[in-house]
């Protein structure tokens, strides 16, 4: 990746912006962590020096100064290393017994150097000084070991230090490079996209993050995005390939009236076939419209209320006597008070189409059924008939836009009766199914978030 871009890239400002705030902070928790460690080595020199002082001047008894004597000579002799220095001086200052040369003024704890204690080397030293009944005790003790374990302590934390700092950028560019790889497919996918190739996606790891989320997530929108682009060159393929032949009769009518010297009957006769054929042609571009807006979802606003019960009673009530000029049966099933959240207008033509679909391809004596039953948290809506049926190959097609089984050119339609249906359908959040009806054929739909009341059923 060049320079440029790697600097441009999310996930490696991420993983260095990440890495800089563990090393500050690693450097801040050293720094702070040594100079708490470093107090704690004084304390205890002090308190060993302390300690010294102490057991010599218990080693003194008034007026017997022999014993500590004694014991500050023991001292000095164990001193092999001379990291500790003595000094027993009387009242006079004259030297008793030490290691020392020369004396200190003053009481208490001090730092002080090597040469101020008449010492070669560049060493400090921790001194306490008192008197002990007009005698001047001195002890000290060198910061030699202490400043050796905390430069050995410093060394310790200053390699952990760099080791994790390498481990936490090593691990943050690791992880930086694959979240860049993964951001490049997705890049790359949608370059693809934008360039025509709208079956290619982005490809999922299996840790199931959130750039897997975002990645199935434009998966989905590509294919669905995929299904409309071939929907709507399916429909223009079956436009193209339907309306040629109304189109063409309209022509041949209008050439055969302008081409003959016809009565004024015989012309009415060829001007009324002429209108018939406008107007189916103008209704199935109306419908292609209809179902165009409904997809693009611009109706939401008029979601209100329904009483679905009533309103499917009232549509069969409307069809009863369309079936019954048809010499066939519509039927009330059981129909349930559903109450729902939707568009009157649509749900009232999803009903319609179904009901005329079934009365157009049925024979006479055909019965058919309608049933609006709840389930749990849904409403479930069919029409059954028992007439020939869909073959159970065609059942995906016939929702096609202006697709029309063989068997069904004969009769009047456009072909976009149940293309609206299953528009309404999924404009409602409502899944359609064509079942067996054992003869004939079942239509259902199914959808949630229903409320229910008192069941209803008529015959």
């Amino acid at each position: 990746m060049p320079r440029a871009k790697l600097l441009r890239s999310t996930p490696i400002r991420f993983a260095l912006t990440y890495g800089l705030l563990f090393v500050f902070t690693s450097l801040a928790v050293w720094v702070v962590s040594y100079e708490l460690l470093k107090r704690r080595l004084h304390d205890a020199l002090d308190g060993s020096v302390q300690e010294t002082y102490s057991v010599l001047e218990a080693a003194y008894a008034p007026d017997d100064i022999e014993d500590l004597v004694a014991t500050m000579n023991s001292f000095v002799r164990l001193n092999a290393n001379g990291s500790r220095v003595f000094l027993l001086t009387d009242r006079a200052g004259k030297a008793l017994s030490g290691n020392l040369v020369h004396t200190m003024d003053g009481n208490g704890l001090t730092t002080v150097s090597a040469a101020a204690l008449g010492l070669p080397g560049d060493e400090r030293f921790r001194v306490l000084s008192g008197t002990i009944d007009g005698y001047r005790l001195i002890v000290g003790h060198s910061f030699a070991e202490t400043d050796d374990l905390a430069r050995m302590i410093l060394v310790s934390f200053g390699w952990a230090c760099a080791l994790a700092v390498l481990l936490a950028f090593g691990t943050g560019a690791y992880l930086a490079r694959r979240a860049q790889q993964r951001l490049d497919a997705i890049a790359d996918t949608m370059s693809a996209v934008s360039q025509g190739q709208l079956q290619v996606r982005i490809p999922l790891s299996r840790s199931r993050d959130d750039i897997d989320e975002i990645a199935g997530h434009i998966n989905q929108a590509l294919s669905r995005l995929s299904a409309l682009i071939e929907s709507m060159r399916q429909v223009s393929t079956d436009i193209a390939h339907d309306l040629k032949t109304p189109l063409n009769r309209l022509k041949l009518m209008v050439e055969d009236a302008l081409s003959h010297d016809a009565t004024d009957g015989e012309l009415r006769l060829l001007l009324e076939e002429a209108l018939s054929e406008s107007d189916q042609i103008n209704a199935t571009f109306d419908a292609l419209l209809r179902i165009s807006q409904i997809e693009a979802g611009g109706r939401k606003l008029r979601f209100y209320p329904l009483d679905l019960g009533q309103l499917v009673r009232n549509v069969i009530e409307t069809y009863s006597d369309v079936a019954e000029d048809n010499q066939q049966s519509l039927i009330v099933g059981r129909i349930d008070d559903v109450q729902a959240q939707g568009d009157k207008e649509l749900f009232t033509q999803m009903l319609v189409n179904l009901i005329e679909n079934a009365i157009t391809h049925c024979p006479q004596g055909t019965k058919i059924a309608v049933d609006l039953v709840h389930g749990e948290q849904c409403w479930i809506l069919s029409v059954a008939d028992d007439g020939p049926g869909i073959p159970e190959d065609e059942r995906t097609n016939v929702f096609r836009r202006l697709y029309r089984l063989d068997k069904s050119r004969s009769t009047p339609g456009s072909g976009l009766g149940l293309s609206l249906v299953q528009a309404i359908a999924d404009f409602h959040g409502a899944a359609i199914t064509i079942e067996d009806n054992n003869p004939g054929t079942r239509i259902v739909l199914r959808s949630h978030r229903a409320r229910t009341g008192a069941q209803v059923s008529g015959t």
